[in-house]
Parts: structure tokens; sequence; C-alpha cells
């Protein structure tokens, strides 16, 4: 039976052996594990908190780009919509200038062609008036050569003078 009781020296020293090593692993084993356990769970969380930062700052620098990008955008589509107007009010200037440019020409060649028109009619006028009085001069010679029709018609003039 001695082999299933122990005896009591043997359990005094084993408790007393137990104790030392308790002793001396609570003096020199215990506290650095534990510092180190601390210290490991310390930088872990610091880990863990500089992680939940960094996807904090990450979200918002999504945020911040996706507003960025709106405002690209939005800053493109004003400038197309700038160029686009530029395009129009220019397309619309030369528009505008060309029928300024053909109405003048209109009117010039309208002023050329009624200038040409009124020199025809002088000329046409003058052609008559000098053909009128090529053909005046005609009649009055073959009806003014001889002289008793001159001193008639000298006459006729003369009374017609004096009556008005």
């Amino acid at each position: 039976m001695e082999l299933v009781t122990p005896g009591i020296g043997l359990i005094f020293w084993q408790t007393v052996t137990f104790l030392i090593v308790l002793f001396l692993l609570g003096k020199f084993a215990w506290k650095p594990i534990m510092q180190s356990l601390n210290e490991r769970e310390t930088s872990i969380e610091n880990a863990l908190s500089a992680a939940e930062q960094a996807k904090l700052e990450m979200q918002g620098l999504k945020a911040e780009n996706e507003k960025l990008l709106a405002q690209a955008r939005m800053e493109r589509d004003k400038i197309l919509k700038e160029a686009s107007e530029a395009g129009n009010k220019l397309v619309e200037t030369a528009r505008e200038k060309a029928n300024e440019e053909g109405a003048r020409m209109i009117a010039v060649a309208r002023e050329a062609i009624e200038n040409e028109k009124r020199a025809a009619i002088a000329d046409v006028k003058n052609k008559a008036a000098a053909l009128s009085i090529e053909i005046a001069e005609r009649i009055l010679r073959r009806e003014l050569s001889d002289p008793q029709a001159q001193q008639a018609l000298a006459q006729s003039y003369v009374s017609e003078v004096s009556l008005s």
C-alpha cells in the first residue's frame, strides 16, 4: 500500500519543493511572462486601433476622392458646355457677319445697278435729245431753205414771244 498512499515526509518535501519552485517562478518567470503578455496585449490593441484608424482614414480618403471626382466631372461638363456655347456663338456670329456682308454687298450691287440705270437713262435721254435736235435741225433746214419760209417762222416766233 505504500505505493498507493505516499508518506508524510514525501508530501512535506514535495510541498516545500513546490513552494520553492512556485516562489522562484513567481519571482523570476511570472512577472516577465505577465509583463510580456501585457506588452503583447497592448501592442495588439495599438495595432488594432491603428488599423481601425487607417480604415477610417481610407474611408475619408475614398469619400474625398469621390468628391474630387464629382467636382472634376462637373468642371469637365462645365468646360464642355462653355466650349459648345462658345462654338455656337462663334457660328452665330459668323452667320450674322456673313448675312450683314451679304446684305451690304446686295445694297452695293443695287446701288451700282441703280447708278448704271440712271446713267443709261441719262445716256438714252441725251441720245434721244441729240437725235431730236438732229431731226429738228434737218427738218428746219429743209423747211427753212426757202427765205420766205424763214421770214414767216421768225415773225411767228416774235409774235409768240410778245404775246407771252
